[in-house]
């Protein structure tokens, strides 16, 4: 039995050189077995194919262009003075239909020879497609412009314009997957309503653009599709143009517009998926149409409503199948090639629009690119290739019989037996052993995506049974909120589809509910949430549809919900985020190479001018991480300082990201700048560095904290950069830093990457955005106040430029190290406390209630990082190993080996420093006020006021 691939790859030793006179008596009989119909082309015109053969041996590749000189040649005549000239209509069709005669004969032979792989075979029979099509159009064309005139149309700007048709490859054509006697689906788009400009005193008359249009696509349907003696070149099917049969032929660029947005059905998604313009035609009307038909198949938000058409499709073709008994059909029936590409495609639909590498017309290709994102996995990609390869080597290896469009397994016991033998099995029986092993490992995942979707396990009652639980389960409060909900104005005002789809989402969400009451009976914390979750999301419909269509997981979300009402804030503010919550993945918490590769992979398909797009593949990538870290929180996977360093590795990855892509868009309009040595720097050694302070310096992020940033360079600010549009450094590095604030800090529908806090530069908000190195190093020696060396201590480099960051670890070192004079190091330190707290502490009638401030009241969190500060500030000069850390916890660790201090009070401030900041991240995740109960923390805070005492005062 043969191995999987040996259907698809070239044969090297028994077929290495097919020329016409190197074909023996074997080969002959392998193409007699496998097609009686070519092996009749061959016998009854052997010295027309054995030229044709001699000049197109089997074993080489048909290059595109090979195929346009041979439609040329085959579609020319004698003219009258013996000159080659165009032929006439009835010349056109019988070339045409003997080149592919002669084409189908050399594919077939290739196929059954093995010499030919899959993806060779429907590239070129595609190619073939394509050229005969553009041929065809520029021919009827020309004819119908001597008769009638070029058609015009009046564009916006009342300017003549002359119109044009695109036409439109569908399905398997507009996927260059094309198999061996396919039809072509097309549809036929021009851009306007007008007229011809003929003139009946040059002999051509005047009609309208759509009768024009019609009589074009007329045209070249009869050319292609009209069977006559010589057989036909492709069946046309228009059937899947707006409005199907019975409408007219070719549709107009603003009625296509208008019937995607008002008449446009979920199928029709799945067809236009694969839509490809075939012939060239002005960018601007290609254009145009892209952006009619690229919003309609691919949505902004993750879109499960693909699951719904999907099962309907199915539920249809089954249906039919039925009908006519046609339950050997590799194509349509269960596990068949149809079904891999359901699987495929409504993945497409799902998680095009927010992944661009998926909006890929191959079946095979997409099928990667799933895998890619893990929305297919190794095993599952794996079998679903080698079972669409198989049946697609199969579906030829049928449909080369009779040159016929089946898919249907023969039914004569000498057709099967030479099939058999020609896909290179013993027998018709191991053949169907292993045509049913791919179809298992296809029909897993088929009804696994399409069937167990739908019911949610462990069902006990019916849906409305569970509805009518739901209101003994509600508090009264609840259950007046659910009433206001159902009677309010949003509900009333929706649409009939959106209406729909939440009466199809609230049982599903009730079930949730009852089992969350069941389990922990908290469903009366929950609902309001939940309630405020679904209002966010109902006049975006399509999230109702993905609750809807993962039942399962929609039961895991309700505990989040009452867990969290950070959690159910970001998921009403940011709904989008509601498809990687409910598959779970965080489950799983990438670490920063995972991260990076995440976003690298979204940020591959960014076109280098679409701001847009990137600003939203940050912000998806970002909110979605963390959201992951925080269910991953609420669920007590992760002690606080592995969040910490979760949520800090996002912001890095972002800014790097960000610093990358911001460089090379100047460089790209300004070309480089010149370092401070004279040379012109690069992507690796850019010349520039973002530093981070505050908690992202401490490698101590929250889930709201802001980025505090500082930028520093080594590039030349006088000399030029080396572009076409040159400009100073000091104008490219302010540019930079100010790209880099846009990419991180505007505002869009799915918010900001990162709140931006740029006061710790140097000079603060009156000092440039962006200095030098040596700007920075004189600043912190000369001018920099104590509170900004203690910022200083929590300081580190992020990622840029790595001279840049080695200049800023040497500054940082030589500041941190400086000698002190003690006393008035604490005087500092104490008076800055002091003013915090008066301005950021409890006021002093909430410390008379008992209320504490987790992080400025004394014996905070800020108390534990003033004294780490201090230590370093006071005793690094003769401990320099102090200067290498920048977060506290590790601060602490190195007071104590240096013996600066007592291992025990640095343990103890560990501990108690510990013990707020998973404080306060708690209270993130509860959106709690930062004001606590002061006596539920006397304790740790008698501890660190004591501290405070013994060490600063």
């Amino acid at each position: 039995m043969p191995s999987e691939h040996s259907f698809n790859n070239p044969l090297t030793q028994d077929h290495s050189s097919l020329t016409a006179n190197q074909i023996t008596a074997e080969h002959i009989q392998k193409l007699k077995l496998a097609s009686p119909f070519a092996y009749q082309v061959w016998k009854s015109k052997p010295t027309i194919c054995q030229n044709f053969l001699t000049s197109y041996p089997l074993e080489e590749v048909l290059t595109r262009q090979q195929i346009c000189d041979l439609i040329d040649d085959y579609t020319l005549d004698d003219g009258l003075e013996g000159e080659l000239e165009r032929a006439d209509e009835a010349g056109v069709m019988k070339g045409l239909r003997r080149l592919r005669e002669l084409l189908m004969l050399r594919w077939i032979w290739q196929d059954a020879l093995g010499v030919i792989p899959l993806e060779q075979l429907t590239g070129e029979l595609s190619s073939f497609a394509d050229n005969c099509l553009i041929f065809v159009k520029e021919y009827a064309w020309e004819q119908l412009v001597a008769r009638y005139g070029r058609p015009t149309y009046i564009d916006e700007k009342g300017q003549l314009q002359y119109d044009d048709m695109a036409i439109f490859a569908m399905g398997k054509l507009g996927a260059q997957e094309l198999n061996l006697s396919s039809d072509i689906d097309l549809i036929f788009v021009h851009r306007a309503r007008g007229e011809t400009d003929g003139d009946k005193s040059k002999g051509t008359k005047c009609i309208d653009n759509k009768r024009f249009m019609i009589r074009l696509g007329q045209s070249i349907i009869k050319i292609l599709d009209t069977c006559t003696a010589e057989g036909f070149v492709f069946r046309v099917d228009m059937r899947l143009r707006p409005w199907g049969e019975g409408s007219d032929l070719a549709i107009h660029q603003p009625a296509l517009e208008k019937y995607f947005s008002a008449h446009g059905r979920a199928w029709e998604r799945f067809a236009w998926l694969k839509a490809r313009i075939i012939n060239e035609v002005d960018q601007d009307f290609a254009d145009d149409l892209e952006d009619i038909v690229r919003p309609f198949v691919f949505r902004y938000y993750v879109d499960y409503s693909a699951f719904a058409a999907l099962r309907e499709m199915k539920s249809l073709i089954q249906n039919q199948v039925a009908q006519r008994e046609d339950l050997d059909n590799i194509k349509l029936g269960a596990g068949g090639i149809r079904d891999i590409e359901f699987v495929v495609q409504a993945f497409q639909l799902i998680y095009g629009g927010r992944h661009p590498q998926l909006e890929v017309k191959s079946c095979l290709k997409a099928m990667q690119v799933l895998n890619e994102f893990d929305f297919i996995d190794d095993k599952t990609y794996e079998q679903l290739e080698e079972a669409y390869r198989f049946l697609r080597r199969v579906e030829h290896g049928i449909q080369a019989i009779h040159d016929q469009q089946t898919q249907r397994l023969p039914n004569s016991a000498e057709y099967q037996n030479n099939l058999a033998v020609t896909l290179g099995f013993e027998d018709w029986q191991s053949f169907l052993q292993r045509l049913d092993e791919h179809r298992q490992n296809v029909n897993v995942p088929f009804d696994r995506m399409v069937t167990e979707r739908q019911i949610p396990k462990d069902v006990t009652v019916t849906s409305d049974t569970e509805v009518e639980s739901l209101d003994s389960v509600l508090n009264e409060e609840n259950k007046a909120k659910l009433e206001q909900f159902w009677n309010s104005k949003m509900v009333a005002n929706l649409s009939e589809e959106a209406r729909g789809r939440l009466d199809d989402a609230y049982p599903v969400l009730v079930h949730a509910l009852l089992e969350h009451e069941k389990t922990q009976g908290l469903a009366n914390v929950a609902f309001p949430r939940l309630l405020d979750l679904i209002e966010a999301i109902c006049r975006r419909s399509i999230y109702l549809v993905m609750l809807a269509e993962n039942p399962n997981a929609t039961v895991n979300l309700i505990p989040m919900l009452s867990a969290s009402p950070w959690i159910a804030g970001e998921l009403t503010r940011y709904p989008v985020l509601l498809d990687s919550f409910l598959q779970q993945r965080y489950r799983h918490l990438p670490d920063k190479e995972e991260l990076a590769d995440i976003l690298r992979q979204s940020l591959l398909r960014v076109e280098p001018d679409d701001e847009e797009m990137l600003l939203n593949v940050l912000r998806l990538f970002k909110n979605t991480q963390v959201l992951a870290v925080a269910a991953s929180d609420v669920l007590a996977e992760r002690p606080i300082m592995k969040v910490s360093d979760s949520l800090t590795d996002i912001a890095e990855v972002v800014l790097e990201f960000t610093l990358e892509r911001a460089f090379s868009e100047l460089v790209k309009r300004h070309g480089y700048p010149i370092n401070q040595q004279g040379e012109s720097v690069n992507e690796t050694n850019n010349g520039f560095a973002i530093i981070g302070y505050g908690k992202l310096g401490g490698i101590e992020m929250s889930y709201t904290s802001d980025l505090d940033l500082v930028f520093i360079h080594q590039i030349n600010e006088q000399a030029m950069t080396t572009g076409a549009k040159p400009v100073s450094g000091m104008k490219f590095t302010a540019r930079l830093a100010q790209k880099l604030m846009t990419y991180l800090n505007t505002q869009t529908r799915d918010g900001r990457a990162y709140e931006i806090d740029m006061r710790l530069r140097p000079s603060g908000n009156a000092g440039m955005m962006v200095v030098s190195s040596r700007s920075f190093e004189r600043y912190q020696l000369e001018k920099a106040w104590v509170w900004e060396h203690q910022a200083l201590v929590r300081a580190r480099a992020i990622c840029g430029d790595k001279r840049v960051m080695s200049a800023f670890n040497h500054t940082r070192k030589q500041v941190l190290a400086r000698k002190r004079d003690i006393e008035d190091l604490k005087q500092n330190v104490i008076e800055m406390r002091s003013k915090m707290k008066d301005h950021l502490g409890s006021n002093q009638q909430a410390q008379q209630e008992g209320k504490f401030h987790l992080k400025q009241d004394a014996g905070g969190i800020v108390d534990i990082e003033f004294m780490a500060q201090y230590a370093v500030l006071a005793h690094a000069h003769d401990h320099p190993e102090l200067t290498k850390w920048s977060d506290n916890v590790r601060i602490f660790e190195s007071l104590a080996e240096a013996g600066v201090w007592e291992a025990e009070t640095c343990e103890g401030l560990t501990r108690a420093y510990l013990l707020l900041r998973a404080a306060m991240h708690q209270i993130a995740l509860a959106n709690e006020p930062i004001v606590v109960e002061s006596s539920h923390w006397d304790q740790t805070r008698e501890y660190v006021i004591s501290k405070w005492n013994e060490i600063v005062v």
